[in-house]
This record gives structure tokens, sequence and C-alpha cells, in this order.
């Protein structure tokens, strides 16, 4: 089998620069089966990739294609962006200059994967880790065997007809964590142009990223990632953890933001791998991992003084947290666990603040407005307690995706049935009433996806969601309607000397502020500058920044 080819692709055109770690995951198990991998990665050239990709197909003709989709679109209310025609364009060029299958992948993917496979017209889909997946499809194809033979591909049959192969049990089809490769590191490099090249991928966007744990457990109302990823915890050995660590750290990539849905969820195992760390920077005075500024997502329980202790003896400089809100009355029945219980109240958040500046950690901590249930008042006071918190960056989004699979994509298709409208329901490109279908009334499961993205003549219409409570909604009308009322008490909310620290949703006419990631003017001119970091640390001095660079210019 050595020397069969594989080749992977990256389309993500959006900057500031992610480094696909997916394809990194993907290459260790390929070539572990004795594959020869090469990755295309189409974001360091974003203005080029169409004569990347006929020279390199030019000379390469592989058994098979793959491509990871991280993103179908922004997810942020305010802008509402779709890259699904790029990744379209990247593949249809793909399929211009090579006859090779392709097959496709990641989270965004997997977020509705048999309406992608058909709309990108491929053969082939894999939901959720596809570290095992892609390996048993590049064997079958080796061996000239059927795609029938592959748990849980996702086979395209043509003429909007997509079927996916069984798992082999309920625990791979949900689970997914005998999906992952949970005993080895995975292998990344720097340097290499046929390889991610984790190194640049730094240089340009100021982060690195390391996965400790894959999937989750819990049910928050508004996540895919429990449906898109699986509804366990894979927990990787972290021995294989920080191995990854200390050699991404020794090729110059010093700050690592962990991909995990949330870095503290099963702390047992978070602790285990910060002990493991905090071991070697002990018992090694050259080890990189002196070096390692860590970056965390987290929810605000489990973390208690044990855990801030380990985080800081460990390397970690930033955590991101998202209570969402701060009242229970909005908050139940939404961030819960599997059995629908909450599992932390604001005064977590209170004391992960403490904590955090007790052991010289900085903090963002991230609302999410106009869920069910949220009002003028709500809102309000929401904004008052956030800013109040010891925190170093506080951030406010408005409004929220939906997507087919999340606990509520599939209960905003029940109430409306295919027949009603539901309040709140919107996308800034609608043109008439957005009525979504549950699955059984849909003619298949192509078509169920499909309504959360496209209208019925094909158009992108991603849809989304802000309480009707709010004050616009009551006199919304029309499926396109914008939540500008409230976007604009938000700002009136937070006092002048409170901006610096504040992340505001932002509309063109009401500030010249972009928090939104992709493409950001400040992030880009952060990576410009060298900065290094999560982008949210250096929000407070974004004015100076800006002024100096304007300065010197």
């Amino acid at each position: 089998m050595t020397g069969t080819l594989v080749t992977l692709v990256n389309p993500n055109l959006v900057h500031p620069p992610i480094t696909p770690y997916a394809l990194d995951i993907l290459t260790t198990s390929l070539e572990s089966a004795g594959f020869v991998v090469e990755v295309v990665d189409l974001t360091l050239v974003r203005d080029r990739w169409r004569d990347v990709l006929a020279t390199y197909f030019e000379h390469h003709q592989p058994l098979l294609v793959g491509v990871t989709i991280r993103n179908t679109d922004t997810i942020y209310p305010q802008e509402q962006r779709v890259f699904l025609d790029s990744h379209r364009d990247i593949i249809g060029e793909i399929r211009r200059h090579c006859a090779a299958p392709v097959v496709a992948g990641g989270v965004g993917f997997s977020s509705m994967p048999f309406a992608l496979v058909d709309y990108f017209g491929i053969e082939y889909g894999v939901k959720g880790p596809g570290d095992v997946t892609i390996v048993d499809l590049a064997q079958a194809l080796a061996a000239g065997a059927p795609p029938s033979g592959v748990s849980g591909l996702i086979v395209n049959d043509g003429g909007g007809h997509v079927h996916q192969v069984p798992h082999r049990d309920q625990l791979a089809a949900l689970g997914r964590a005998v999906l992952v490769n949970r005993a080895t590191p995975y292998t990344r490099r720097s340097g290499r142009s046929d390889k991610v090249d984790n190194l640049a991928y730094y240089r340009i966007g100021g982060l690195g990223n390391i996965l400790t744990k894959n999937g989750c457990t819990y049910s928050c109302a508004h996540c895919v990632e429990p449906d898109a990823k699986g509804n366990q915890f894979a927990r990787r050995a972290e021995t294989a953890v920080v191995d990854e660590m200390e050699m991404l750290v020794a090729q110059g990539v010093s700050d690592l933001h962990t991909t995990d849905s949330e870095f503290n969820l099963s702390i047992s195992h978070s602790k285990a791998v910060l002990r493991e760390i905090v071991r070697r920077k002990q018992a090694d005075a050259s080890s990189p991992l002196h070096d390692l500024r860590l970056w965390i997502y987290v929810q605000p329980a489990p973390f208690d003084e044990e855990y801030a202790q380990l985080l800081s003896e460990a390397g970690c400089v930033g955590i991101n947290v998202a209570p969402d809100h701060v009242r229970d009355d909005v908050l139940n029945g939404w961030k819960v666990s599997r059995k629908g219980t909450r599992f932390y109240t604001f005064e977590d958040v209170e004391r992960l603040c403490k904590l955090a500046n007790q052991y010289g950690m900085l903090t963002m901590i991230e609302a999410l407005l106009g869920m069910p249930g949220e009002t003028e008042e709500t809102m309000h006071e929401c904004v008052e307690r956030f800013l109040a918190l010891e925190a170093t960056v506080v951030g406010f989004t408005l409004g929220i995706r939906a997507f087919p699979y999340s606990p509520m994509g599939k209960q905003l298709a029940a109430q409306s049935g295919g027949i009603h409208p539901v309040p709140g329901v919107q996308s800034n490109t609608a043109t008439e009433p957005i009525l979504l279908s549950p699955l059984d009334q849909c003619a298949s499961v192509v078509e169920y996806e499909r309504q959360f993205m496209f209208d019925a003549a094909g158009n992108f219409r991603p849809v989304y969601y802000f309480s009707p409570d709010l004050p616009e909604g009551r006199t919304a009308t029309r499926p396109g309607d914008r939540w500008l009322t409230s976007v604009e008490l938000l700002w009136k909310w937070v006092p002048r000397d409170e901006h610096p620290r504040v992340m505001l949703p932002t509309v063109s006419g009401i500030t010249q502020e972009d928090n939104n990631y992709a493409d950001n003017p400040f992030l880009l001119r952060l990576n410009e500058l060298g900065y290094k970091g999560a982008f949210w640390s250096h929000w407070p001095q974004r004015d100076e920044i800006m002024q100096a660079v304007d300065a010197a210019s």
C-alpha cells in the first residue's frame, strides 16, 4: 500500500488564518496506515488558489481527495456571511483537474453533511471524527472494494439522493469516541510545503491549536457539537496530548488554544493533562513547555482553586468562558447537561473571575443574548451584571444561528411544522416567510438539512433566532427584519469608560468597530504587527494599536 497518495485540501479563504488541525489529524492516521499524504493548503495562497490547484493536479494523481469544511458561515448574526459558494468553487476546480473521488468532512460540514454532499456534488462525506473512516475509505479504494463496507460513510447516490452506510453499533453512531485516535500524538509539522505549516500559521495568525478530547456529553440548546462531533467524551491520553504540545512549542508555536468543546468539562481528565505539563516542566529545565502559553475555552463550572493553580503552573495565560447569561429563568432548559439540568450558577462565574485574577490569568466572559425568553429587561440586567465582573474583556453576541441538529433547530422545525412561521426566526436574505419542517415530514435528510441554509429557490438563507420578546420583535413583520433596536440599546447601556474592554454587536452606521472574526480589520492588523495569543487579549488596547499604526504610516 505504501506509495498510494491521498491529497488533503484546505479550502478556507478567510483570514486571519486558523491552522487546519483536522488535516494534521487525518495525515497522522493515513500515514500510520501506510498511505502517502500531501496537503494543498489554499488559506495561505488565497489570492492564487486556482493556479495552485491546477499546478498541483497537473503533477499528481491521488487515489482520494479529502476536503475539510471548518465553517459553513460566520454564524455572526449581524453579518450572516456564508462560505459555501467559495468551497463549492474550489471543489469544482479540483474535479476539473482530478478524477479521484472527493470526500468532505469537518465540524461545519458535519452540521449538515447530507445536504452538503449533494450541494458540492461529491462522492462521499464523513460526519464527525474522520480518523478511522478516511483510512477505511482509502483502503477500500486501494483494494477496489465497494464503499458499502465503510462503516458510517455518507455516500452520494446522485439525483439528490444521499445515504449513510450504517455504523457498526449505536455507540459508534452517536458517541463516536471509538472513531478518534486517543492513544498517540497527532504529527504536527512546520516548514514543509506538502503538509500543514504550523509555524507559518502561528506567525500569521498568532495561535496554534491543541485537542485534548473530542465530543461533548452536554445538551446546550444552541450547540451543534454533541451531534457533529459525538455525544461522548473521547479523552486523549494525557501523555499524547503533552507530547504534541512539546512538538509544537519546540517548532516555535508557543501560544496554543484548546479546541475541545470546553476544556474543563471532564475535569479529572483536564487536570491530568495539566499535571503532565507541570510534571515535565519540573523534571526538565530545558523542556520546550517552559515557553508554553496556553489559552482555553471553559464553562463556569467545574472550576476550583486547585484547577486555577494547575492552569497557572502549566502556563495558561487566558481563559475564555461562556456563561451566556445571568438569569436562571433564561438559562434553564438552555445551558444543560444531557439530563436537562443546569450545571452552573452566576456565582460560579464570579468565583472563576476572582480565581483567574488571583493566579494572574486574563479572562474573556461571553454573553449570548436573544435566546427564548429574552426581553429588554433581562438583556439589560445581563449587561449590568457582566460589566460588574472582574473580567479582562466582556463580549456580547445578539442572536443565534439555528442548525438542523441542534436542540433549538429541531425545536423550531417542530414548532413551524412546515406551515407556521415561528416568531423570532430570521434571515437577512429571506424574501418570504421561513417555514421549517421536522425531519419526519421531509422527503429526505437532504431536504431537512437544506432548509436551514437555503430557500426554496436554492439561494443562501441561513436561519437565525432572536427572541421575539425583544423590542423590535413585537413589530417585525418580515423574515428579513433586523434586530437593530436591541443592538442600539446595548451600545447605549455600556458606559463610555467601559467601551475599551467590551465587545459589542456591530452594524453599519452605529460604529466603525467590528468584532466578527472573519477578515476583521483589527485582527488582520494585529497579525501584521506580530501580536500573538487570543485576539481578545489585545482588544482593550485596540485604539492605541490602530493609532500607532496610522501614525507610523
